[in-house]
């Protein structure tokens, strides 16, 4: 029996034995509740019965996890199970004796959410932390095989020449994040104007059968899987594009960039839309009557007052859009396709970073050849244009906040 399966034999048994207790005290302190003073509900009671039951085994099969992630040790699943349940079965001895008017249950379970919820804050940090480390010193690895400053001005990108000894001239990635950049500013041109319209027609205009349908129905295009929107782009919209582009004298290659940044931008808008409408909705509506009783119009209002006061939220929420159009993969591998290219043109093809990362960690190099590493650089490189992003959201946000206030 391997560890895994130790933790879902003891939770399989834990469980329905913590709920049965659970249901037993609260019966208890509920039929002598009204006769004793108890210091806290039946519930606190029937709660702090079943976490003395479940925790002290899960806290050590959480112990035995780490050690055997960190292989500092390694314990036989089965031997794991009798000491989750030797402690388990303490646990409940221990929390019974407790079960008595004296005792204040409430604490105590107030106590143990709150070091779990301390717990789920310390995990998602942890988690970034390792997220960051992981790529740093792959990254590492990678600028020692190829020069840091020729990877970020360099403009030839051929990673398929590359051998171990020769990497010269190779692994010049700002044709990568010109595509990444052209195919987001194309997406958020789209997204930006639709979807904050949208959020004001049906924050100030529509009405509430209105809003009703119409919210829900542009949430819809959130839920869409991305493949089938590439599969939209490569399919419908990119014949369209080249379709335009010789009606209008002009030559458009069918894997170009113009198709992936709309129909990204589509995809985007119900982010945008739906963060700026609760925003919008949330601006206090003594300011709108205190602006269209000093003689305003509606319109002046919301361009005056309303989105001006929504503003940080607006940002947050265009914030949110660029950062999914900055990470999305399948849209542009259908219809941008995988070349490197620096031009200005939109309907050439061009591929983007994240498109750049999947190919080098999928092909069939060994892990530590350059071409396999290069995905990390390329992840350093974009974790930090994102952490930049959010720094100038941030300091934006604020200083607009401090001015309005």
């Amino acid at each position: 029996m391997n560890l895994l399966d130790a933790a879902f034999y003891y939770c399989i048994a834990a469980l329905p034995i913590a709920l049965a207790l659970a249901f037993m005290v609260k019966a208890r302190v509920q039929q002598a509740f009204s006769d004793t003073k108890w210091r806290a509900l039946p519930i606190h009671y029937a709660f702090y019965i079943a976490i003395a039951v479940i925790l002290p085994g899960i806290l050590f099969i959480l112990l035995m996890s780490i050690l055997h992630l960190l292989t500092l040790y390694t314990m036989d699943g089965s031997l794991l199970l009798i000491i989750a349940s030797t402690l388990s079965l303490i646990g409940t001895i221990y929390g019974y004796k407790h079960i008595k008017p004296t005792f204040t249950a409430r604490t105590s379970v107030e106590k143990v959410i709150r070091y779990l919820l301390i717990s789920a804050a310390l995990i998602s940090i942890l988690t970034t932390i390792g997220i960051v480390l992981a790529i740093i010193f792959e990254a590492i690895h990678f600028f020692k095989i190829v020069s840091l400053w020729e990877f970020i001005t360099g403009t030839h990108w051929a990673p398929d020449d590359a051998t171990e000894g020769n990497t010269q001239g190779m692994f010049g990635a700002i044709p990568i994040f010109a595509g990444t950049f052209m195919i987001t500013i194309i997406a958020m041109l789209v997204a930006i104007p639709v979807g904050l319209l949208s959020a004001v027609y049906m924050s100030e205009y529509a009405s509430e059968p209105i809003r009703n349908i119409a919210k829900p129905a542009l949430e819809i295009l959130a839920g869409i899987p991305t493949v089938v929107y590439g599969f939209f782009a490569a399919i419908t919209v990119s014949p369209l594009v080249v379709e335009f582009a010789e009606a209008v004298g002009l030559h458009a290659d069918y894997t170009n960039a113009l198709t992936p940044g709309l129909v990204m931008g589509i995809m985007i808008i119900p982010f945008i839309s739906s963060l700026s409408d609760d925003v919008i909705r949330a601006v206090p509506r003594a300011l709108r009557d205190a602006s269209l009783a000093l003689g305003t119009t509606n319109a002046e209002t919301i361009i005056k007052i309303v989105l001006p006061t929504a503003l940080p939220g607006i940002i947050a929420a265009c914030l949110l859009g660029v950062s999914r159009a900055l990470g999305e993969t399948m849209i542009v591998v259908m219809a941008a396709g995988l070349r490197p290219n620096l031009t200005w043109n939109p309907l050439e093809g061009m591929t983007t970073v994240t498109v750049r990362i999947v190919d080098a960690l999928t092909g069939d190099q060994a892990f530590d050849s350059p071409e396999t590493l290069s995905a990390f650089g390329l992840g350093l490189v974009l974790l930090v244009i994102t952490l930049l992003l959010n720094v100038i959201s941030i300091y934006v946000t604020r200083r607009f906040r401090s001015q309005y206030e």
